[in-house]
């Protein structure tokens, strides 16, 4: 298991690598955050139930809805109209969703390359999409009526990017390789 593994033996490689002399300022993953927006689908009922199942199963966790915050006429969007899912995960059930994105839902991606190493923000978070729900082995490519995407961020306990880069390359986060 990822954590375990992050807790025994990583965790003190990444405290070697970045020169830390205190092994409570290893950076760490705090939670994760995965957004759908189904601003498009939110007339079409059968839409936005098939991505609160899937999204459920991927997670383990019911997603909560976000609403709009305010009415804007020309994409016909009324205020407090659901317009897209967040589900967040922290502990154990973080750990074992990052253990099967990285060993299994990448492995599976079409032509995939690596995650590129230039999504990170400024406070040390990673972000990325998943174009094609179907990557993930909960899903049954027989009963899908549409592909759904969404987007995914890694909140670490670092505000440097080189730090939040160190941890998820230890972890085992695939990286594009510089030619």
């Amino acid at each position: 298991m990822l954590k375990l593994e992050y807790k025994e033996k990583l965790a003190l490689k990444i405290k070697e690598k970045l020169d830390l002399k205190n092994v409570n300022a290893v950076p760490t993953i705090k939670k994760i955050v995965i957004n759908a927006g189904i601003g498009n689908l939110k007339d079409n009922k059968n839409a936005v139930k098939s991505y609160i199942e899937d999204l459920t199963v991927i997670t383990g966790q019911k997603p909560s809805p976000r609403a709009a915050k305010t009415a804007i006429s020309n994409f016909k969007l009324r205020q407090g109209e659901v317009i897209g899912l967040m589900v967040t995960l922290r502990g154990d059930s973080m750990w074992a969703f990052l253990e099967k994105l990285i060993n299994v839902v990448f492995p599976r991606i079409r032509e995939f390359d690596g995650v590129s190493d230039k999504a990170f923000d400024d406070n040390g978070n990673y972000n990325f999409g998943i174009k094609d729900h179907t990557v993930f082995p909960e899903i049954d490519t027989n009963r899908v009526d549409m592909i759904k995407n969404f987007q995914i961020t890694i909140v670490t306990s670092t505000k440097d990017n080189n730090e939040a880069r160190t941890l998820l390359e230890e972890i085992g986060m695939p990286f594009k390789k510089k030619q």
